[in-house]
């Protein structure tokens, strides 16, 4: 992996793959994101390699991060080691949606759930409902709302937005957030 495009991507010398740089979040939505946990505790999903997870270890007072991908734990890892943030983050490897995971889950009030939606193939269909996210973004939200009602949850940008009727108060910031990713896009 391009060192260069990981710095531009990640703002530091991190630890990257192929898979990892395309679905890592830009440095500067993540810090954008990130803004909304100050002085939180918060639960982090699908760390992946940890680019989200050093942003909210910034600005939260502790992150949980859970991953299932020993590896990409791994990567996540050594990439907030390199932050200097190993002490704001708590590392749980498994399923995000398994209970005996959550059950090691303690004293969160928020929550920033990221599922991978960017897979690809004619098999994927982009859905909040019902998807094949992995994990599930209906199943994940389900469960995470058993341990905080302070949801932040990443969804592609083409998602009907009738499928999330009835769901708890929140903010839709789809426009704001579609825009801002084009233009970071073309930079």
């Amino acid at each position: 992996m391009d060192p260069q495009s990981i710095r531009a991507k990640f703002g530091d010398d991190y630890t990257a793959t192929e898979r990892t740089h395309r679905l890592g979040i830009d440095a500067r939505i993540t810090t954008s994101i990130a803004r909304r946990f100050q002085g939180r505790d918060v639960l982090e999903t699908c760390t992946g390699a940890g680019f989200t997870t050093i942003a909210l270890a910034r600005v939260a007072s502790h992150v949980t991060t859970v991953e299932i991908d020993p590896y990409h734990q791994a990567q996540a890892k050594a990439n907030v080691a390199r932050a200097r943030l190993s002490e704001r983050v708590t590392f749980l490897a498994g399923d995000a949606l398994s209970d005996e995971v959550l059950r090691q889950v303690q004293g969160i009030n928020a929550a920033f759930l990221d599922p991978d939606w960017a897979a690809t193939g004619p098999e994927h269909v982009y859905r909040f409902l019902r998807s094949n996210m992995h994990p599930p973004a209906d199943e994940l939200l389900e469960k995470i709302l058993l341990k905080t009602q302070d949801i932040a949850l990443v969804l592609p940008p083409f998602i009907d937005l009738q499928e999330l009727k009835g769901l708890p108060v929140h903010d839709f910031r789809r426009s704001t957030w579609r825009a801002r990713m084009r233009s970071i896009a073309c930079i």
